[in-house]
């Protein structure tokens, strides 16, 4: 297959990318700075402004899946600019009839009784987990077909174990409490729903 990964530079974006090469998968890197991306067998760099939605269709026109790895660089304008990179994944998605595997954020889920997790982080965190939870809206009302992998509350670089627990919309917890997974990890899941789709028009997230 070959991928378009929006935003391939970033934590979350190299993990997918390497994840995807490492399958044997053609990636497509688009990044506002190609520079910033290493060589690598299999990986084609493109700069990309994911907010110009016919750009993005352009870009996506010989892949096969588009995957939306893009975050808010505003802390003070965050949901402006979800928005906008949100409705730059749909008009490409939609405009080049591919599906779309976004990157989501944990303000996404709901705690068990049904309480938006973006309604309870932290205040430093309330912006972004707002902002990604109104652009999942615009995915809902959009017709672009579309997986959405929301991750637990910490993500952050680590280990490649390839052992998971999935779910739906509910954060999801560990013994103690914790709600985390590694970058890597992280990226299998994706690479799997991306390789195998069973959570087309959902959210979904995984956890330890």
């Amino acid at each position: 297959m070959k991928l378009l990964v929006i935003g391939a530079s970033g934590m979350v974006g190299s993990r997918v990318a390497a994840e995807a090469l490492s399958r044997g998968h053609e990636v497509i890197g688009a990044v506002r700075t190609p520079s910033n991306l290493a060589d690598a067998p299999g990986l084609t760099p493109l700069k990309l402004d994911v907010t110009d939605g016919t750009a993005v269709a352009a870009a996506a026109r010989d892949a096969d899946v588009i995957v939306g790895a893009v975050s808010p660089r505003s802390t003070d304008d965050a949901a402006s600019e979800m928005a906008a990179i949100m409705t730059g994944y749909i008009a490409g998605a939609e405009g080049a009839g591919k599906p779309l595997v976004v990157v989501g954020g944990a303000g996404t889920l709901n705690l068990p009784d049904g309480t938006p997790v973006a309604d309870v982080v932290p205040e430093i965190y309330a912006a972004e987990a707002k902002s990604m939870r109104a652009a999942y809206a615009l995915l809902e009302g959009s017709t672009a077909s579309y997986s959405f992998l929301a991750p637990p509350g910490e993500i952050a670089p680590g280990e490649r174990t390839g052992q998971f627990r999935t779910g739906g919309r509910e954060y999801l917890t560990d013994a103690e409490g914790n709600s985390r997974i590694s970058a890597e990890d992280y990226a299998v899941a994706l690479l799997d729903e991306i390789e195998t789709p069973a959570h087309r028009g959902e959210v979904f997230t995984v956890a330890y």
